[in-house]
């Protein structure tokens, strides 16, 4: 008795799975791409900062010194502020721009900035920057 076995003939689908195979990502030939200079927040840093409630107790307001060790002053710098309750459980997120122009390896103060409507439980604030445009 014989066996008969089919060989299959490579069909449109498998000779363009070969060729994706062989044009696949390799990192140890791939080059790095490295800007030229680091984003904008590397060295955009908050020295200072306290907070307050305004209005009936649900608006919080925000004072904090910012300081741009950049060579170049940056504008539109984003605010990401997390409130959290007297026990260290996070409670709320708010985020805000501020349109204003900080100086190369300068600081700028701004007071009681409005940040937004929080939870009337929250009890401590920290800001960072999460964005900023170059000048």
């Amino acid at each position: 008795m014989q066996v008969a076995t089919a060989q299959a003939k490579p069909g449109p689908v498998a000779s363009t799975v070969g060729l994706a195979m062989e044009a696949s990502f390799d990192p140890s030939v791939s080059e790095a791409i490295v800007p030229d200079q680091p984003a904008p927040v590397d060295r955009l840093t908050i020295t200072s900062q306290s907070w307050r409630r305004g209005g009936l107790g649900s608006n919080a307001f925000v004072t904090l010194t910012l300081r741009n060790s950049n060579g170049y002053a940056v504008k539109g710098v984003e605010l990401e502020c997390a409130f959290s309750r007297p026990d260290g459980s996070h409670l709320t997120d708010r985020s805000r721009v501020i349109p204003a122009i900080i100086n190369m390896r300068s600081r700028k103060t701004f007071v009681r900035l409005h940040v937004g409507f929080v939870n009337i439980n929250a009890a401590k604030a920290k800001c960072l920057p999460v964005a900023a445009s170059h000048v």
